[in-house]
């Protein structure tokens, strides 16, 4: 769903972009209170891995394709201000880099898909972890819904940008209409990636999911048949657990790199919900060239190397390297700062789950 430059005219771009600087200057003082030494050395992992999974393109209906929004993945795991500071590294890196997601449209960009993802599925997540059961099929389940809904509702995002300060003239219930019918199916993938992941980390370092924090009753697994409480972190030696970190950290790192380099190019060619729906209903008719267009990374690709397969492979292998240490240095500064500044007390909702 990146927006090209050419789709919202110049007045809507601007204010949406400094809404997003607004929302990334909130979030990155909230990013403090959300990141402590366990996580803030995996946000800018969560961050290379949606950069990873948004490389592949999956089909979704005839001659239409998506792909991962990852604002949902992004919150439950690191919190929904440092979920938006992933979602806006990972656009930047993609505009400048990649040349995809127009330059004067980063605002709209992180907007609709950093903020409004993230906001619209984590109020839903935390709202129906409260009323389900504390087991972790109940909490992989709510990132499933929570992501299945936030992709219509960044469609509905774009198509409210669009209505205001679209530079095509189409009828805004024909735009409507198209962008979430096909979104909804596109979040029917995004739904179950989020929920794949969320689950898997759960089964491993529960404690390191943001959005199991702080719940009055303890994490449930069933054994044999029976929901017993999942084993706690709080006996593991700090030395087990900066080995346990490190394991994790090492598997997510090594599945980005795989899943870029490799899996990528298995990827669906068609375009996805917004090129579709851009092309059929002519909003793309004032369409504006990539201002990084020859960059030697444009369009997941290294420049000068014939191989289809190695070029895109080795591309996404640099844009996972660099997400990861942009990613990292910014969360790396936001933790020092809340240490300088806001230094961390145990409270019980530190306690892991």
């Amino acid at each position: 769903m990146h927006v090209p430059d050419g789709f919202i005219n110049a007045p809507v771009s601007a204010v949406a972009g400094v809404v997003a600087a607004g929302a990334v200057a909130v979030s990155l003082k909230g990013a403090r209170r959300e990141l402590d030494e366990r996580t803030a050395p995996l946000a800018g992992l969560v961050a290379a891995f949606i950069f990873a999974v948004q490389m592949l393109n999956f089909p979704v209906a005839a001659g239409t394709s998506g792909h991962l929004l990852g604002g949902a993945l992004a919150a439950i795991l690191v919190g929904p201000y440092t979920g938006i500071l992933c979602i806006s590294v990972v656009l930047m890196m993609q505009g400048i880099l990649f040349a995809d997601g127009g330059l004067t449209a980063l605002g709209v960009n992180i907007l609709d898909m950093g903020i409004v993802t993230t906001v619209v599925a984590y109020a839903l997540f935390r709202g129906l972890v409260r009323v389900l059961p504390r087991t972790r099929r109940s909490m992989t389940a709510a990132s499933f819904v929570a992501a299945l809904v936030s992709v219509p509702a960044a469609a509905c995002a774009f198509t409210l940008m669009y209505w205001i300060g679209g530079t095509t003239d189409i009828p805004i219930g024909k735009v409507f209409t198209a962008m979430v019918g096909v979104h909804v199916l596109i979040g029917i993938g995004e739904a179950a990636i989020t929920a794949l992941t969320v689950g898997a980390v759960i089964a491993v370092r529960p404690d390191l999911v943001h959005g199991a924090r702080g719940l009055t009753a303890p994490l449930k697994l069933r054994v044999d048949g029976e929901l017993v409480d999942a084993p706690t972190r709080e006996p593991v030696a700090p030395v087990a657990a900066t080995r346990s970190n490190r394991g994790l950290w090492a598997t997510g790192l090594i599945t980005a790199l795989v899943l870029a380099g490799f899996v990528s190019f298995y990827a669906s060619a068609n375009p996805d919900g917004l090129e579709k729906v851009a092309t059929d209903q002519g909003i793309d008719k004032k369409a504006e060239e990539h201002a990084a267009k020859d960059s030697p990374l444009a369009d997941y690709g290294v420049k000068d190397i014939s191989d289809a397969r190695i070029s895109g492979g080795l591309a996404g292998v640099i844009g996972v390297g660099a997400t990861l240490v942009v990613g990292s240095g910014a969360f790396y500064v936001v933790r020092r700062r809340r240490t300088t500044d806001e230094p961390a007390v145990l409270t019980r909702t530190d306690e892991k789950v």
